[in-house]
């Protein structure tokens, strides 16, 4: 079970980053539009990406002694530098995420916004492939349970984005709701980073 957690937070706290795509969910939330199709399309593009992380990337590793070696120095590398980012951007900026006029948009358009935001978000493939396939190989025996947690967190996360941005917009409006939250993005990927390295 501490295997299940374990993928489900890191998944968690790399899904949560302020980013075009939950930007995105959070305004189709926000307008009522389209909702399952948006969430669905991100959570099952993440099932995805993660399966080939988790599969594929343990594979790689199993075949080239040292790229596992190389997969975990690189991944602590950018995790650090990822908290870093978020902690400057947490006492440096003053985001606030708001939705902008009401736009209409048909379903295959959604679909479609959706998808780009997904699928050409060079970081997804890092998050997901990279960074769940080199950490998940640590768990061996148990990596489908690892898998398991990482692919439940992005449901929980993308659904409750997007039937909760009706909840969550008076605080997120708030700067300080983002400095909080980027301040404990950027702290758990620095500890998740110590522990690879460890």
């Amino acid at each position: 079970m501490d295997v299940y957690f374990s993928g489900l937070f890191l998944s968690f706290s790399l899904i949560i980053a302020i980013g075009p795509q939950n930007a995105f969910v959070l305004k189709q939330g926000l307008q009522r539009q389209h909702v399952f199709a948006v969430c669905a399309i991100c959570a099952i593009s993440d099932a995805l990406l993660i399966l080939v992380g988790v599969l594929g990337f343990a594979e790689l590793i199993n075949s080239f002694d040292r790229l596992e070696e190389v997969a975990r120095y690189g991944g602590a590398l950018f995790l650090t530098l990822y908290g870093i980012h978020n902690l400057h951007s947490a006492w440096k900026e003053k985001h606030s995420l708001k939705a902008k006029g009401k736009v209409n948009l048909s379903l295959p358009i959604a679909v479609l916004t959706c998808l780009a935001f997904t699928w050409l978000n060079p970081h997804v493939y890092l998050d997901t492939v990279v960074l769940m396939g080199t950490i998940s190989s640590q768990y061996e025996e148990q990596k489908y349970t690892f898998a398991l947690g990482a692919i439940s967190a992005s449901f929980i996360f993308f659904f409750s984005l997007g039937y909760g941005a009706r909840a969550l917009t008076p605080i997120f409006l708030k700067p300080i709701a983002w400095k909080v939250l980027e301040i404990i993005i950027g702290l758990t990927m620095i500890i998740i980073a110590i522990t690879l390295l460890l």
